[in-house]
């Protein structure tokens, strides 16, 4: 009969064994194939995140809120722009794997939108939808900057930081358009 310390680790290993996860027959074998997926999952968020872009826009009240939205869809566009250039560094196709993180987030979006009446309580649920696509950014952003200096390449790299400090400015602006009065204003609703 086996003891309770043996039992332990034999549940430990079964358990171990039951979360591993079997890798798809294309998965990436070194760190310049993660790179090129992780580049084409960004690449179909910035293109599905221009598409819904719009639509927060159009729905925001702030007058500050909605400039700060229809002003980076213009950045957006740009740093699409800038990705295809970073697949062309890499001899790549400039081609996009749907992103189910981002999918998630622009759902979420839509979400607050139909649970807000349009106005300050709205204005703050854009802003926390989009700050939270803008920390998904940034974090994106970083890891492939810091893959693209590990494999040597530095021009993208170059177009990498660019976007990285794009999202981090973004992402600062909406902190500046919500306390500057929609939080307050969302506060003070009825």
């Amino acid at each position: 009969m086996k003891n309770s310390d043996q039992n332990k680790k034999d549940n430990q290993a079964e358990n171990k064994n039951a979360d591993f996860v079997q890798p798809a027959s294309d998965a990436a074998t070194n760190l310049q194939k993660l790179f090129v997926e992780s580049l084409k999952d960004i690449f179909w968020a910035e293109n599905a995140l221009l598409k819904a872009l719009p639509k927060m826009a159009s729905n925001a009240t702030d007058a500050s809120l909605k400039s700060s939205i229809k002003d980076h869809i213009a950045v957006t566009e740009n740093q699409i722009v800038r990705l295809e250039k970073v697949f062309e560094i890499l001899g790549e196709k400039a081609e996009g794997k749907k992103c189910a993180a981002m999918a998630g987030l622009i759902e979420e979006g839509n979400s607050i939108l139909e649970e807000t009446q349009p106005g300050a309580v709205r204005d703050a649920g854009i802003i926390a939808a989009s700050q939270k696509v803008e920390h998904y950014e940034i974090a994106t952003y970083g890891t492939l900057l810091a893959f693209a200096k590990t494999l040597g390449e530095n021009d993208a790299a170059k177009l990498l930081q660019q976007t990285l400090a794009e999202e981090i400015e973004a992402d600062k602006i909406l902190t500046d358009v919500a306390t500057a009065s929609v939080n307050a204003d969302a506060n003070e609703s009825n």
